[in-house]
């Protein structure tokens, strides 16, 4: 019978506790998406365990939070405890690396510059960028740091906030803004639609010819830890279809890079 993940190890090759921590994984390499919930007997015949060994194995695993055991059927699935285990590797993944490929596909796909900025606390920091291929176009230097309200990615970091720790950046300068900048005068309800529909737009805002989307790049544990940025001219996207081409594309973009460093939808 082919043996699904880790086989289980000969004690002439590894003995005692490292004999016990490889069958250990072994019985975790069983689950997988098309088989999610096991029985004993089926994780015994999977890795080639006996049943009393791999019944101890689980037990052991439930009770770090590893595996989780259906009281009514007996039967296991993998448990929340390993979402934490591998938060260290997660949240180590690089959001300037991860997010490269996706950039440069997303400059390819719209002919616009795309970049990612992540935040200070009261800046949203260009740290990687793709330039558009035309002569005219919107580009910003890596390091370039923006701290006003009217920029889309400010506002998308800001919506992550907490409405009170962002209305205290506003009102304290650091966060600056405009008067008559054409946006909603109710902040607090304005970053909670952009919450809501997860990107915002700067058309004409911060200048005359500039227009942007932006949307949340989010990790592991669905936190904001970055933001995807599609910058064009306005004459090239006045029409309502290129504005919402340019939106759906810069949404894909950060939902795979977002799922690359490990969120999921249901996070």
């Amino acid at each position: 019978m082919q043996m699904a993940g880790r086989p289980r190890q000969d004690n002439g090759q590894v003995q005692g506790a490292a004999a016990s921590l490889l069958n250990g994984l072994a019985v975790l390499e069983a689950f997988s998406v098309q088989k999610p919930v096991l029985g004993v007997t089926e994780v015994a015949q999977l890795v080639g365990l006996h049943k009393s060994t791999v019944s101890r194995i689980l037990g052991g695993l439930a009770e770090a939070g590893y595996v989780q055991r259906d009281e009514e059927t007996g039967r296991y699935r993998l448990g929340l405890g390993l979402i934490a285990l591998s938060g260290p590797l997660l949240a180590d993944l690089d959001v300037r690396r991860a997010a490269v490929p996706y950039l440069e596909q997303l400059t390819e796909s719209t002919q616009e510059t795309s970049a990612i900025s992540v935040w200070n606390g009261h800046e949203a920091i260009v740290v990687e960028q793709v330039a558009s291929p035309y002569q005219v176009k919107h580009t910003a230097t890596i390091g370039t740091r923006y701290n006003k309200f009217e920029s889309s990615s400010v506002r998308v970091f800001l919506a992550e906030l907490a409405p009170a720790l962002a209305t205290g950046l506003i009102e304290s300068g650091r966060i600056l803004r405009t008067a008559g900048d054409g946006l909603p005068l109710d902040h607090t309800a304005h970053l909670q639609e952009i919450e809501r529909l997860a990107y915002a737009i700067n058309d004409g805002s911060t200048a005359e010819e500039e227009f942007g989307v932006s949307a949340p790049v989010r990790d592991y544990r669905g936190k904001v830890v970055g933001c995807i940025t599609a910058s064009a001219p306005r004459s090239r996207v006045l029409k309502q279809a290129s504005r919402e081409t340019l939106v759906q594309a810069v949404q894909q973009a950060a939902s795979e890079i977002s799922i690359r460093l490990g969120w999921s939808a249901a996070t």
